[in-house]
């Protein structure tokens, strides 16, 4: 398993902008994306970017203004634009299009694509994707395209979604499956997966294809917050902070 890509050149200087004119910082999230966001057994909201925004509060030295609310996925946007909230933590895709309304922070997180392979496949000590293989993809995904664009030669199968995907490399139809590392990880450590697969060494990554990675988003006219931001999250990844609360929530690893 690899560490979190270098996402902050420790040589850059990302100063502190003055915070005094916020009395309070409120982050807007969801409940219903595990395990970034999510309530546990007791209704307490919790995941990775529950502890992220508490470690930035931190470093921000601004704990006692800091709050965390949850609103539908769907409403984020409305409810940032018109000041229900001061910067939204959730996964939000980072678009050219969402850029003409919103600013973002730089990423804290990127989500590769990886090959999840069957493990009588995995015997044969060829590299991924090893020709001949019949290797799985989601259809018309960007994972698909990816595919096609990086392994034009890889022989693709067509699933029409990620469920049948994994069924079809639990059953042993296919020997491989090119798709979101997230997603891979989880499955391939759980009861679903039946212990047949394993994730293959090498994580890919493409801002063409899998965009920019999870940012945090804040209203187009606050550049003072996104610069706060982005030193917090810079300090965090020098610190080794940004990677213990990764390997908390991921203790496989996404690379």
């Amino acid at each position: 398993m690899q560490g979190l890509p270098l996402l902050f050149d420790a040589r850059e200087h990302l100063p502190l902008p003055d915070l005094s004119a916020y009395p309070r910082l409120r982050f807007l999230t969801t409940t219903d994306f595990p395990p970034f966001n999510f309530t546990d057994q007791n209704g307490r909201l919790t995941g990775f970017h529950i502890d992220l925004v508490r470690e930035i509060c931190a470093v921000l030295s601004i704990e006692d203004r800091c709050q965390i609310q949850a609103v539908p996925f769907g409403e984020l946007e409305t409810a940032l634009g018109t000041g229900q909230g001061d910067a939204v933590i959730a996964g939000v895709a980072v678009t050219a299009a969402k850029r003409e309304q919103f600013q973002f922070s730089r990423p804290y997180l990127l989500l590769p694509a990886r090959f999840v392979v069957t493990k009588s496949a995995l015997k044969t000590g060829q590299g991924v994707p090893a020709p001949g293989w019949r290797v799985g993809v989601v259809a018309a995904t960007a994972h698909e395209a990816m595919a096609k664009a990086w392994f034009p030669d890889m022989q693709r199968q067509a699933f029409e979604t990620p469920e049948a995907l994994l069924e079809a490399m639990k059953t042993g139809k296919i020997d491989a499956g090119f798709a979101d590392a997230l997603r891979l990880s989880f499955w391939v450590s759980g009861a679903g997966s039946g212990a047949c697969c394993a994730l293959a060494p090498g994580a890919y990554l493409s801002e063409r294809f899998l965009g920019e990675g999870l940012a945090v988003m804040v209203r187009r006219q606050d550049t003072t917050l996104a610069a706060a931001f982005d030193h917090a999250l810079a300090e965090l990844a020098g610190s080794g902070r940004l990677e213990e609360i990764y390997l908390r929530y991921f203790p496989l690893g996404l690379f």
